[in-house]
């Protein structure tokens, strides 16, 4: 009888909807146009590796802001990551420069919605000048760091408290 009881009540919860996911779609716009997105000298992160990077990053993000029932759909349309690729620097991975006037730069249209209801659109350019003091910290040698301190920020500003972009 108790066995019949749970699997009665197993069937029950599976037939119940219950809250819907909170869902991350990422597209990348015309990739090869990019304004830097891999090392144009041969060594260093291909432009597959960085679009793959950049989609875990953004779906990882965007999982952690968004609230069931939420969806946000991302386009990107440029990338432009911090620092500049130095030819001939004879470094096994190629060698990136970082400087204050190399921020990471991201051309996002996005659309945040509930349901079917669309809550926040635009169209913006994700940038910071200021970047190498406010990301200060050692980046432990990790890839992207700049870019992943820049978009976890970005998303925390326009996705989890919805402030509009400026202008």
């Amino acid at each position: 009888m108790r066995r019949g009881l749970g699997r009665l009540a197993l069937l029950g919860a599976l037939a119940i909807p219950g809250p819907a996911l909170a869902q991350v779609s990422v597209r990348f716009v015309e990739p090869e146009r990019y304004t830097d997105a891999q090392n144009r000298f041969g060594s260093g992160v291909s432009l597959r590796v960085t679009l793959a990077e950049m989609r875990r990053l953004f779906e990882t993000l965007g999982n952690r802001v968004l609230a069931p029932g939420q969806s946000l759909d991302i386009a990107v349309l440029d990338i432009d990551l911090a620092g500049m690729d130095q030819p001939g620097a004879n470094a096994p991975f190629g060698l990136r420069v970082v400087n204050d006037v190399t921020p990471p730069r991201f051309h996002l249209r996005y659309a945040l919605r509930e349901g079917r209801r669309t809550v926040l659109s635009a169209e913006e350019t994700v940038s910071d000048l200021n970047f190498l003091m406010r990301y200060a910290r050692a980046s432990s040698g990790q890839t992207f760091f700049y870019e992943r301190e820049l978009l976890r920020d970005w998303f925390q500003a326009r996705i989890a408290e919805r402030r509009p972009p400026r202008g």
